[in-house]
């Protein structure tokens, strides 16, 4: 998985950093159980670089694996471990692409 740096990040920055509408954030808040960011006084989001790793859980079952709302909280419920370690292949697999295209670009 991504390794998140902040102790929090603002709901905006989130939406960004998975290309995502902060509407579908917050929906995804709401019918999530595993996303719980913190609120400051002013009522203001702040997400931990948990929520960030399950965020990024949620947006592979959605937005690569394809699935419903419905379907990717059933897939947490019964595979939750393996669906974070199938996001850390493809991130490990992304990772050495990405160095081969590079290699490759050099020569």
């Amino acid at each position: 998985m991504t390794t998140f740096n902040k102790l929090y990040y603002s709901i905006s920055e989130v939406a960004n950093h998975f290309d995502e509408e902060v509407s579908a954030i917050r929906y995804w808040e709401k019918r999530f159980s595993i996303l719980k960011p913190k609120k400051n006084k002013r009522g203001v989001r702040l997400f931990t670089a948990k929520d960030m790793e399950n965020i990024e859980i949620i947006h592979y079952l959605i937005r690569v694996k394809k699935l419903t709302v419905e379907g990717a909280i059933k897939e947490l419920e019964l595979h939750g471990e393996k669906t974070e370690h199938k996001i850390e292949v493809l991130r490990k697999l992304k990772d050495i692409h990405s160095l081969l295209e590079k290699i490759k670009n050099k020569l």
